[in-house]
């Protein structure tokens, strides 16, 4: 007898597992059977019986497993679909102010008809300074280009009309 004997018990002691018993060779202990004798488990094997489960997790099936922080009770915020209140977005985010609709409509007609390019920005920039919408440099720029524009043209119009002066004074168109 061997000092692991006591541990295994006596080989007379212990039934092999079904269909092993003319296997057991002399002087061994016993085979272990996992599970209960005969049990099979999904593959069909003898010997392995079910694995042991674990369980839901905690809080699965009713009870949550977690609940409001401590000092927190019920108020009008905390039900469902509402949040905490806040301070809103901060500076710089957000939905952004419009634009002035006349600022751009004053930069386009600056170039297509600068008189009217130049009444409109000027509109415009008063509009801005009450509403406080964005816009302000297109406006001035309607208001710079629209003045430019008209000024040129009146230049031209009247270089064109001394120039229709001066050729009809001195008898060019005559016949």
């Amino acid at each position: 007898m061997t000092q692991d004997e006591p541990h295994r018990g006596a080989p007379d002691s212990a039934q092999p597992p079904a269909g092993v018993e003319g296997q057991r060779q002399p002087g061994h202990p016993p085979l272990h059977s996992y599970g209960t004798q005969g049990s099979t488990s999904a593959g069909g094997q003898e010997g392995y019986g079910t694995q042991p489960g674990y369980g839901p997790p905690p809080g699965y099936g009713g009870q949550p497993a977690y609940g409001p922080p401590p000092g927190y009770g019920q108020t009008a915020w905390s039900q469902p679909g509402y949040g905490p209140p806040g301070y809103g977005p901060p500076p710089g985010y957000g939905y952004p102010r419009p634009t002035n609709t006349l600022a751009i409509l004053a930069l386009v007609m600056a170039f297509v008809f600068s008189p009217v390019g130049l009444v409109l920005g000027i509109v415009a920039r008063r509009q801005i300074r009450q509403t406080h919408e964005q816009g302000d440099g297109l406006a001035l720029a309607g208001i710079i280009i629209g003045g430019i524009g008209t000024a040129l043209a009146v230049l031209a119009f009247l270089f064109f009309f001394l120039a229709l002066a001066a050729a009809g004074s001195s008898g060019a168109f005559a016949p």
